[in-house]
């Protein structure tokens, strides 16, 4: 291998990439690289990973193979390293979008020792003619991106990353160099242990970047908070990160349309349509991606000014890595998350089928997502301390630190949770355990006689919300474990049975409460004024149309509909129509009375309107809706429908019950609802007639409050309760 000196570093740093100076360790990588170490490097991202290899690749005879995971990051890479060279032979890729005489071309610039730097995918390594083509040439050295890839543990796992070590051994061995933004002290060893480089020579870089401003924030009505926070950043870039492909086509629809240039990014896309939308993002054409995380590894744009996840993701790795492309130049750089609880639960309800091990890797990463999201402490310390990084003093930069929260001592609730389990011999999920400590007389704690136990309502000074909390941070502090085969049972671990002997003091934030009601998940945040004296007037309101209509209170319109009018001040009936859950038909059928008292509070009152911040909603007859609605017309049965759109039924049910919730009728002529002919196939009449009675009789807008009493104890599916209160607003609100 070569070593030069310093200066011949430098002076080839100024030539090859215009650079005076080296960032951070980028010449001690370099230096060890070109000695022949193996080398592991762990650097944040905007750290200048890629120089780390690209430099000595230019330097060292051979080509060096770079195992990069995604197609359109090599193309990055490549067009990035053509840009510093006259002759684009200097880089090229190797993977299933090249034609054959295009991968000919390719190799024969590589045999001619033109080719520095080639970028292939594991799965083009692993096959046999690219091996025997790679045992031809002279290699200078592997370089392994995102190297994070190979873990289990990482928040990006590909199983074919794991065959790299052997492919490279049957190639012929040379220096290995792995690079990543983001790996724990098990994944950096996971990774070591797997590419058979534990002593290779390791370089880390401090994880902090100053610039970043960290928050976190409850998931209510995100949208409309999204759309404030871009207005109020007029033409910054920004990126947006949501968990699912549906999410980002309606997130991005509803930005569009109300006035902010934003495009959507996910593997749905075709290719050309994904690279033009980067590409508008790049060149700033537009302003805002929405996307999954598939988007930004390896997108060189320094100046991305915020990054909003709109669901907390999977992995603290992963949110660390996105957040991580937000002011790459040194700049501003805002990172918000929302975060609500019931993301938590449904990520791990995805993982159920999953190999246990897989299972308990997943749950472990969520559980360190979720303690970040609830802790009360610097949210710069909790993610340097995950990457095995310490800083003694607070960052100043983020909302825990900007906003301290009290903090209240609950070690006497905490015993009173362990003594709760214990009681029930460690048999039973977290909502049956609040259950006993509320003393609520449900039937399934009548079943098992739990109203017998000693500890039967010991906790009826607090809600399930309340309990709730307390078992969450327990779960975090470890004093409790969710079974994986029985997932849910709630076990006491041994730090819990010490907890028991030796109870110490539990400090937990007193206002982190990310687990909202339906109401308040809809209600409007960010310094909007809920006008209080509005709402009881609206309320009493509602309470006599709904009286001389003979419909429960909910079915004129939802308690979020109620507090987003005394917000919005609609004072027409099409004004009306942008309110959260109240689309044309409702309006017309319900809304004359609430908008002309409406008009009149607010000329005796002299308000003045927040118009600037109604939020225009996607029409009700878009995409997805007009599909679902039509295959109801056909009579097709629900479930092959939720097959065709990629959906579970019970997904399906939450789309329809929007669509009833807009106010869109979806009753016959006769006005009996048009899922008839499905719920008859799939429910007996007495069944429909008992749901049906019992929801003209509800008072409670919550469809919890139904599960609560049918599904808990095995009486009906959610997808059937689901079904009949579909039939219900039909009917009976539209």
């Amino acid at each position: 291998m070569l070593k030069i000196d310093e200066n011949e570093l430098v002076r080839c740093l100024k030539e090859k990439f215009g650079f005076d100076s080296f960032k951070g360790n980028q010449k001690e990588v370099i230096e060890s690289l070109m000695e022949g170490n193996d080398t592991f490097v762990l650097m944040p991202t905007g750290g200048g990973k890629s120089l780390c290899y690209q430099l000595p690749a230019i330097l060292l005879e051979g080509t060096a193979i770079v195992i990069s995971p995604l197609i359109a990051l090599m193309k990055n890479q490549v067009d990035a390293m053509r840009g510093f060279s006259t002759d684009n032979r200097i880089a090229h890729f190797l993977n299933s979008s090249l034609s054959r005489s295009e991968i000919t071309q390719v190799k024969d610039d590589v045999r001619k020792g033109i080719t520095k730097l080639l970028y292939v995918a594991p799965e083009s390594l692993t096959k046999d003619d690219s091996v025997e083509f790679f045992r031809s040439i002279k290699i200078s050295f592997f370089a392994i991106d995102e190297a994070h890839c190979i873990s289990e543990w990482g928040h990006d796992f590909r199983p074919e990353y794991r065959r790299i070590k052997p492919i490279v051994e049957a190639i012929g061995r040379a220096p290995i160099i792995a690079l990543t933004a983001t790996a724990t002290p098990k994944v950096q060893h996971d990774i070591q242990k797997n590419l058979g480089m534990l002593d290779a020579k390791v370089f880390k870089s401090s994880f902090r970047r100053k610039n970043l401003y960290y928050e976190i924030r409850p998931q209510v009505d995100a949208t409309k908070q999204i759309i404030k926070f871009i207005r109020e950043n007029q033409g910054k870039s920004g990126i947006i990160y949501c968990l699912n492909r549906k999410k980002v086509e309606e997130l991005a629809n509803t930005l569009i349309v109300n006035g902010i240039k934003a495009l959507p990014y996910h593997a749905g896309l075709d290719a050309h349509t994904r690279s033009k939308n980067q590409d508008m993002f790049l060149m700033e054409e537009v302003d805002v991606i929405v996307a999954t995380i598939a988007f930004g590894m390896g997108i060189d744009k320094p100046d991305v000014r915020f990054v909003i996840h709109y669901n907390i993701p999977k992995s603290l790795e992963g949110y660390y890595q996105e957040t991580g492309r937000a002011g790459r130049d040194g700049g501003e750089g805002k990172c918000i998350a929302f975060y609500s609880y019931k993301d938590i639960l449904r990520l791990e309800k995805f993982m159920e089928g999953k190999p246990v091990a897989e299972q308990e890797i997943g749950k472990q990463l969520l559980l360190e997502t979720s303690s970040y999201a609830e802790s009360s402490l610097c949210r710069v310390r909790v993610l340097l301390n995950y990457f095995g990084e310490t800083m003694d003093e607070n960052c100043g930069n983020c909302d825990n630190c900007l906003h301290p929260k009290p903090q209240v001592e609950v070690k006497d609730d905490v015993l009173k949770v362990l003594k709760t389990i214990k009681a029930v011999k460690e048999r039973f999920k977290q909502g049956h355990v609040v259950e006993i400590l509320m003393g609520t007389n449900s039937s399934e704690i009548k079943t098992y006689k739990h109203n017998e136990l000693d500890e039967f309502g010991i906790g009826d000074d607090h809600d399930a919300k309340y309990w709730n909390a307390i078992i969450r941070q327990m779960l975090m502090n470890r004093l409790l474990d969710k079974e994986i085969e029985n997932y849910g049972l709630l076990k006491i671990t041994d730090a819990g049975q010490q907890f028991i002997k030796h109870p110490y003091s539990f400090m937990i934030t007193e206002d982190h409460d990310y687990e909202q009601s339906e109401a308040e998940q809809d209600a409007p945040q960010s310094g909007e004024a809920l006008d209080a004296t509005l709402v009881s007037m609206l309320m009493d309101l509602r309470k006599s149309v709904a009286k001389k209509n003979s419909v429960p209170p909910y079915v004129v319109f939802q308690e979020a509909s109620i507090n987003d009018m005394a917000i919005q001040y609609p004072v027409t009936l099409q004004e009306l129509q942008n309110i959260s859950g109240v689309g044309e038909g409702k309006a017309k059928k319900y809304g004359q009375p609430f908008v002309e008292l409406i008009a009149k509070y607010v000329e005796e009152n002299e308000i003045e309107r927040p118009q600037d911040m109604v939020v225009k909603s996607v029409g009700n007859k878009s995409g997805k809706k007009i599909q679902i609605i039509q295959n109801i017309d056909k009579k097709l049965p629900l479930d092959i429908t939720a097959d065709a759109l990629g959906l579970e039924l019970t997904d399906l049910l939450i789309e329809i019950e929007s669509i009833v919730n807009s106010g869109m009728s979806l009753v016959d002529s006769s006005g009996k609802s048009k899922i008839d002919y499905y719920i008859n196939e799939v429910l007996e009449e007495e069944a429909v007639e008992e749901l049906y009675d019992y929801f003209c009789n509800e008072e409670s807008e919550s469809i919890q409050t139904a599960f609560d009493e049918w599904v808990a104890d095995g009486t009906y599916t959610e997808e059937e309760v689901r079904l009949v209160r579909i039939k219900f607003l039909s009917e009976k609100a539209n």
